[in-house]
């Protein structure tokens, strides 16, 4: 028998874990892809100006673009995608490591992924896709620290 996820479980940033616990008590697939939807219609416009090629997500079959700054040592975060369930995985990352500190933000594991249940339904692309996003976020994170 599977083992169920466990949203209990810390990723380091407050407002990740809620998101982890609403996927990962939703039992039907279908609500999941919705409410991933319903984030990517929350991000805000992304500048035509930052569509640059050291903001792209490398790996990715969609185009998909982050660029994080910090103000007042918190991270804050602009991104898109031209693929719907991207940008919303996408915004899902954006809204939970919102407001982190850098080194929240480098701390942050993907095994959360499992625990979202998204994983079963992403194919292999996307889910490797996340965690490309994931690790450019971390990369520009860390640089921000040390700028």
């Amino acid at each position: 028998m599977p083992e169920s996820p466990s949203p209990a479980a810390s990723t380091g940033s407050p407002a990740l874990d809620r998101i982890v616990e609403r996927l990962a008590t939703t039992a039907d697939p279908k609500r999941r892809y919705e409410y991933v939807l319903w984030l990517a219609k929350k991000l805000e416009p992304f500048p035509d100006a930052l569509r640059q090629d050291a903001f792209k997500v490398k790996g990715c079959v969609s185009q998909v673009y982050v660029v994080g700054s910090l103000r007042d040592g918190r991270l804050h975060w602009l991104g898109d995608s031209d693929a719907a369930i991207t940008k919303g995985l996408l915004a899902l990352l954006i809204e939970g490591l919102e407001g982190l500190e850098p080194a929240q933000a480098a701390a942050v594991d993907p095994a959360f992924l499992a625990r979202t249940g998204l994983q079963a339904s992403l194919t292999p692309s996307r889910a490797n896709g996340f965690l490309n996003i994931l690790r450019l976020m971390q990369a520009q994170a860390a640089a921000l620290a040390e700028a």
